[in-house]
């Protein structure tokens, strides 16, 4: 449990910048604002979608929640400790809490293990099972995520998308980890398997009430799985809402923008807005709103004054002067 009444997670003011290589003519120190003063918080047991284009720095932000990658600053607060600077054993022992589901099912499995194998390997790292012991529960484990008990004898090779992010899941709840940061999960895959995967993601979180950070570029996955959502564009955060509220009635323009590009149910029709100009370069950050120079809303003093995240109603959360 998580001590207190506290999230879960807690990322607090997170930054990440990327150096980027400079030529000769180019003077000065230039880098990717990846992620750029995000605080989120992940409750015990449920699930925080995490939505916007590419390249707005969503899937950062997952990977430093677990620490595959660190913050350059703020903090990284998990069952209310601070982990953002553990590191050795320390943090290999929170790791077995913390686990994460890649996007790509073909390049995230070693294609010279076996299924058994890759599922069992966290057992051996922390001295869970081995051998038969191993072997028994990773039958037990992959029939859960239905494959049959002789796909552990296989290799990745073997098996299609769908099969093989079965078994990146099964990898990934073999701790029965208390957080899962699942980074595109379904977005590599057919349709009618991607149902299948969210099916399977979401009855495996009720049977062992994991929270999942569902980092997502499609709002129709991210409606179908999340309590809350958090939409991000060029490092910030731009609305933060239950799923419910949001789908119904976005605050922010950029949540409206691309809500308004989902089909309704029933035909229903959404105001439709097309947003104008391109997404500024995340090395050269515009001043002011990040969004102002695509925002259909936009005023002099968005491209002057950064907005601040702020309650615009009982649990929901914008940055915007004109919500």
């Amino acid at each position: 449990m998580s001590r207190g009444d506290g999230p879960l997670l807690s990322l607090e003011n997170i930054y990440k910048f990327f150096p980027v290589r400079k030529s000769f003519f180019v003077a000065g120190t230039l880098r990717v604002h990846a992620v750029d003063g995000v605080s989120i918080d992940v409750p015990a047991g449920k699930t925080v979608g995490l939505v916007g284009e590419s390249g707005c720095g969503k899937t950062t932000l997952g990977r430093m929640a677990i620490r595959l990658i660190p913050p350059d600053a703020g903090r990284v607060v998990f069952e209310g400790r601070d982990i953002t600077t553990l590191a050795g054993e320390e943090l290999r022992r929170i790791r077995s809490k913390m686990q994460i589901i890649f996007q790509d099912p073909y390049s995230s499995l070693n294609p010279r293990m076996r299924v058994r194998d890759i599922v069992g390997e966290g057992w051996r790292v922390h001295g869970i099972a081995r051998g038969a012991e191993a072997r028994e529960m990773a039958w037990r484990l992959l029939r859960r995520v239905g494959l049959s008990a002789d796909a552990a004898d296989k290799y990745p090779h073997e098996f299609s998308g769908g099969q093989r992010q079965r078994i990146g899941i099964a990898r990934a709840i073999a701790l029965s980890p208390r957080l899962v940061v699942a980074d595109e999960p379904v977005s590599a895959l057919d349709v009618s398997v991607q149902a299948q995967i969210l099916n399977l993601l979401r009855d495996i979180q009720e049977e062992y009430g994991m929270a999942y950070l569902f980092v997502s570029h499609d709002l129709r996955v991210i409606r179908h799985v999340s309590d809350t959502v958090a939409v991000m564009y060029l490092g910030k955060l731009m609305e933060v809402s239950p799923a419910e509220d949001l789908f119904r009635e976005p605050i922010h323009p950029y949540s409206r923008s691309l809500l308004s590009a989902v089909p309704m149910p029933g035909g229903a029709l959404r105001e439709k807005i097309v947003l104008s100009g391109e997404i500024p370069s995340p090395i050269h950050i515009p001043p002011g709103c990040r969004f102002h120079t695509r925002c259909f809303m936009a005023q002099r003093m968005c491209g002057e004054v950064s907005p601040l995240l702020r309650e615009c109603a009982p649990g929901r959360y914008a940055a915007c002067h004109f919500v």
